[in-house]
């Protein structure tokens, strides 16, 4: 019996021990998922410490000349809606970590991101625009990037994000880039061969003041992109069909595409302002439609 006990002993200090170990391995889990993002703002990068890696993204605020009186609301608006944008991106990629292939971070999360900041410091450009100089420049510091934690691109763990766990990338490669030349309606491109329907987009072109000279390269350049943009969408749209739950097309496909041809649509402004008037309203032609 004496010699018994001290085994039992060992067995109770086992037992705390593996029970205290696992407790502390759940709060360090815990502690990593709800680590929380500094502000953009107030920082040279946006950060949030999360498992799969943090995504960070140039400050935009520190670079930003005097703000006039009557921008600051819309300025300060638009520098909180970045933080959100990293915010809700990295919380994405924690959520559907393991999800995806070998380029989902890129074409769900960084990409999709990347379209949101550059419509974003366009809105605060455009703001600071109206009663002083256009800050020029701020369109570089749209693009993100991934500070992966451990090993980002192992089988299996590779980081994922989306509006919905199944969204496919939201950038392909392989788009029909020519698609639709005429016109950026967007129905009529790539055809509707498997009965999901059609994107349609408002005409971006036949909306522009006569384009200076010097802005028509560039004008006709984004012109071409709103058309490849849409020809992507229509053709995600036959590749996934079946995917997703009932807004996975708003989610994965339509919202994306709205933040692509916004940015789309103020590249074309901004090239236009350079030497004539800024046509102003063409923000409102971003948004498309499913058609049936």
């Amino acid at each position: 019996m004496s010699r018994a006990l001290p085994k039992y002993n060992k067995r109770r200090v086992g037992l705390a021990g593996g029970a205290a170990a696992v407790a502390l391995t759940g709060a360090a889990i815990a502690g990593t998922a709800l680590a929380g993002e500094s502000s953009e703002g107030g920082g040279a990068d946006a950060r949030t410490l999360a498992g799969p890696g943090t995504i960070s993204c140039p400050d935009v605020a520190s670079r930003l000349p005097a703000i006039p009186a009557s921008a600051q609301d819309e300025v300060t608006r638009n520098l909180a809606q970045l933080d959100q944008q990293v915010a809700e991106a990295n919380k994405r990629l924690v959520d559907t970590v393991g999800q995806g292939g070998p380029n989902f971070v890129q074409n769900a999360i960084l990409g999709p991101l990347e379209d949101k900041r550059t419509a974003t410091v366009n809105r605060i450009a455009t703001a600071i625009g109206r009663t002083a100089d256009r800050p020029a420049g701020l369109d570089s510091l749209a693009t993100c990037s991934l500070d992966a934690q451990g090993d980002p691109a192992a089988p299996g763990q590779e980081e994922t994000g989306g509006a919905e766990p199944s969204a496919p990338p939201t950038k392909d490669a392989g788009g029909d880039a020519g698609a639709g030349q005429g016109g950026d309606a967007g129905a009529g491109q790539g055809g509707d061969t498997s009965g999901v329907g059609a994107i349609s987009c408002p005409d971006v072109a036949p909306r522009l003041p006569a384009i200076p000279a010097s802005a028509q390269d560039e004008v006709t350049r984004n012109l071409a992109q709103l058309d490849q943009q849409v020809a992507e969408a229509n053709k995600r749209l036959v590749d996934t069909v079946g995917q997703g739950g009932p807004n996975f097309v708003q989610n994965a496909i339509l919202g994306p595409l709205e933040d692509k041809r916004t940015a789309t649509v103020n590249r074309i402004a901004t090239a236009i302002g350079r030497t004539a008037d800024r046509p102003a309203g063409l923000d409102s032609l971003a948004a498309c439609t499913l058609t049936k």
